[in-house]
């Protein structure tokens, strides 16, 4: 089988194999780490806690903490005050000169940058870990556990240093290992709740009297239907032609070809569901983890089946893959290096005309991209309304399902060059190609 051959190919690649198994014990490392509950926390106690993020948006937060909020572990409060710093970072290149100024410093202002993302993300920590363990306490009915005592102060530590530590290990993966790290932390988080949102939703369905089994196998197909149009949409492209002139150096000529700028109809990706989920978090924080006594903004805010919190997070999501499209492409860019590269576009004057003529069209079919994003990423609540079950409903669409597609395509791609750059087959056939987050392609 050509599946046992490519795993053979790998193992036989020195170094894939090594940042394969890296990859695996930094996974191991961090799925351990999610058991280990913080010190003086009764492990038997956790029933009401585990209860409340059963169902809505703590839900949610348990998935992207792989199960460790949920766990009163060291790692409950996961890789997402990381991803909410990262956010104001970025906004914080659009808006302040500094950070405008540190932007273009090259590899000296990205470390800049990261450091403060760094000191964001302690900062953050500092705020959540005591609203954690308010929250704790209250489901633990032991209110008088949390206040300005050792507990308090220690675990506030603890968990600020184990959401740090998941991100310490993020970076090792992307570094070392195969993928984008802090993508892989929460692809596994999602992965690691699957088995038990199947087991659930098909007991539930042969409780069922009303359809069943053959309602499953439904539910199974539309699954899989969703998970195709998902990938669809993160592998879409508009090809703009491009023309490069004719130039002669000494015997040799140059150019004269014709090729193709690739645009991705969903250049953000992920990325836009990952920045609006990370908004979408902050009432919970307001809240302390707990919307009881809360006004009825914040329980809106806090029900993900719910009509606000599903269209302002559609919006949102709208937004921000507009925002990270304009961060990572710039027409102006593509445009001087076409023009360097003796390229034009047919019928477009090279330099200013071709620039907007490239944001032209980014613009048209971002459009279309960001609502086909936002859509599936909203259809766990249209799953909700046929009876599914809330775990097994998340992986219908919504940040779940576009993650696992966007990282496990990029691991993909990225053990696919390692094998191609060797003269191996990949997972695919000769002459396919398999397109990742990044946009870049494999042959």
């Amino acid at each position: 089988m050509k599946f046992v051959e490519t795993i053979k190919n790998i193992w036989k690649v020195e170094d894939l194999r090594n940042r394969l198994l890296t990859t695996l014990l930094f996974v191991l490392i961090y799925r351990f780490g999610s058991f280990v509950v913080l010190p003086g926390i009764d492990p038997q106690a956790l029933t009401a806690l585990r209860s409340q993020t059963a169902g809505g948006l703590m839900a949610l937060l348990d998935m992207f903490s792989g199960g460790a909020f949920s766990n009163a572990s060291v790692f409950a409060l996961g890789i997402m005050p990381y991803i909410s710093a990262s956010i104001v970072v970025q906004l914080l290149t659009i808006a302040v000169p500094y950070f405008q100024k540190m932007q273009k410093e090259g590899e000296s202002g990205r470390q800049k940058m990261n450091q403060i993302t760094r000191y964001l993300t302690v900062a953050i920590l500092l705020f959540q870990g005591p609203s954690y363990l308010v929250n704790l306490a209250v489901q633990m009915g032991q209110p008088g556990l949390v206040g300005f005592n050792w507990f308090t102060i220690s675990s506030t530590v603890l968990l600020c240093a184990g959401s740090m530590f998941v991100m310490w290990l993020g970076e090792r993966i992307t570094d070392r290992g195969v993928g984008n790290g802090i993508s892989f932390i929460i692809l596994i988080g999602i992965i690691a709740r699957f088995p038990a949102a199947f087991v659930q939703e098909f007991g539930s369905r042969l409780n069922d009297a009303g359809g069943g089994l053959i309602v499953f196998l439904l539910e199974v197909v539309v699954l899989l239907a969703v998970l195709a149009f998902a990938i669809m949409l993160v592998q879409g492209t508009r090809k703009i032609p491009v023309q490069y002139a004719k130039r002669v150096v000494g015997n040799k000529q140059y150019g004269g070809v014709r090729q193709y700028i690739p645009l991705k109809v969903n250049a953000a990706n992920v990325m836009p569901i990952i920045f609006a989920q990370a908004i979408m978090f902050i009432p919970i924080a307001i809240m302390g983890f707990n919307s009881e006594g809360a006004g009825a903004f914040a329980r809106a805010f806090s029900d993900n089946d719910g009509f606000w919190y599903n269209f302002v997070f559609f919006l949102l999501i709208i937004a921000f893959t507009y925002f990270y499209t304009a961060i990572i492409i710039n027409p102006v860019q593509m445009a001087e290096n076409l023009k360097l590269n003796n390229g034009f576009i047919p019928g477009v004057k090279p330099g200013k005309k071709t620039a907007e003529y490239i944001d032209t069209i980014m613009s048209r079919i971002t459009l279309p991209g960001s609502i086909l994003l936002g859509i599936i990423a909203i259809l766990p609540a249209f799953a909700r309304l046929f009876g599914v079950t809330m775990g097994f409903a998340q992986f219908f669409g919504g940040t779940s399902l576009l993650i696992m597609v966007g990282v496990i395509l990029d691991t993909l791609q990225q053990i696919e060059s390692h094998l191609l750059m060797r003269h191996y087959d990949g997972f695919f056939e000769s002459g396919m190609r398999i397109k990742g987050r990044s946009g870049a392609m494999a042959y």
